[in-house]
């Protein structure tokens, strides 16, 4: 269920150092299938890295449950939180992490800019070099200056830090927990209402419970691709395709899905609007 960005950097990693890539597969519910996780999260792991929030299936994952098992093998444990982090409170020292990582313009700040947060940076070396992260340079060698400033080499994304630091106030005088409960409002319209549509299916838990505001679905006969187009030319905005997440799409046998993804900016008339809207791509294409 995760983002290319937390599957394929692990991918090249494994074919770099010879390090073997296992995982966890998918319910067809699209949750996390534990069965085997003590299987696969054994006492030669290294590191477990999985999404807080999938991007695509909307699944939430117990992320306690996972870190602890990551722990009790020795193991690090790293997250994706790029799709929980902008839709409710998310406090790691609770969690019990090792990494935490989400993204800017997921929660109403600029692209180009995200926040990783490690229990224990300062024992990690630098990935690059160059200005500003340094401590001491000689031509003999040089000392590197303690995180963050040792992962943040050469000039600043100064303009992009500083707004996303005003999203974030500006989320918090908003209140997590208000968004939280305007988004399962929000999700529980949509999926009722989906599931009223004959040809209409969700890929990911039809109810709310776990699960973010991200709903994926396809319309029986019609190509994502196509939904989208055609909700597009009645001014509704969904995306389409495999959403950085193509395993997923060929796990449940479907080239694409398209994805509604309210938040705190959507009204329920928004909801129905799409609804209608799919109706009405029915009566197009079908």
């Amino acid at each position: 269920m995760v983002h290319h960005s937390n599957l394929v950097p692990w991918k090249m990693l494994a074919q770099r150092t010879g390090a073997t890539l296992r995982w966890l597969g998918l319910t067809d519910e699209g949750r996390l299938d534990l069965s085997d996780l003590n299987e696969v999260v054994n006492e030669r792991t290294k590191l477990f890295a999985f999404t807080h929030v999938s991007n695509i299936v909307g699944s939430e994952n117990d992320v306690a449950l996972l870190a602890a098992r990551a722990r009790e093998v020795g193991a690090l444990s790293f997250v994706d939180g790029a799709q929980a982090v902008p839709h409710q409170p998310v406090d790691v020292s609770a969690l019990d992490v090792d990494f935490y990582a989400f993204t800017g313009h997921k929660m109403l700040g600029p692209t180009g800019v995200g926040v990783l947060w490690g229990r224990d940076l300062d024992a990690l070396p630098p990935f690059m070099g160059g200005g500003s992260m340094i401590e001491v340079v000689e031509m003999s060698g040089s000392s590197y200056a303690k995180a963050p400033e040792r992962f943040e080499a050469g000039t600043p994304v100064i303009s992009q830090a500083v707004a996303l630091a005003a999203a974030c106030d500006y989320l918090t005088d908003l209140g997590l927990d208000s968004v939280k409960e305007h988004e399962i409002a929000l999700t529980a319209r949509l999926l009722d209402g989906l599931r009223s549509l004959e040809g209409a299916s969700v890929l990911g838990p039809d109810s709310i419970e776990m699960r973010g505001s991200a709903v994926s679905f396809v319309v029986d006969g019609v190509h994502p691709h196509d939904v989208g187009q055609s909700l597009d030319d009645l001014g509704i905005a969904v995306r389409v395709g495999h959403h950085c997440a193509a395993p997923v799409c060929r796990r449940f046998g479907v080239p694409a899905t398209a994805r509604a993804s309210s938040y705190l900016y959507n009204t329920e008339s928004d909801i129905d609007a799409l609804l209608e809207g799919i109706e009405r791509v029915k009566a197009f294409w079908l």
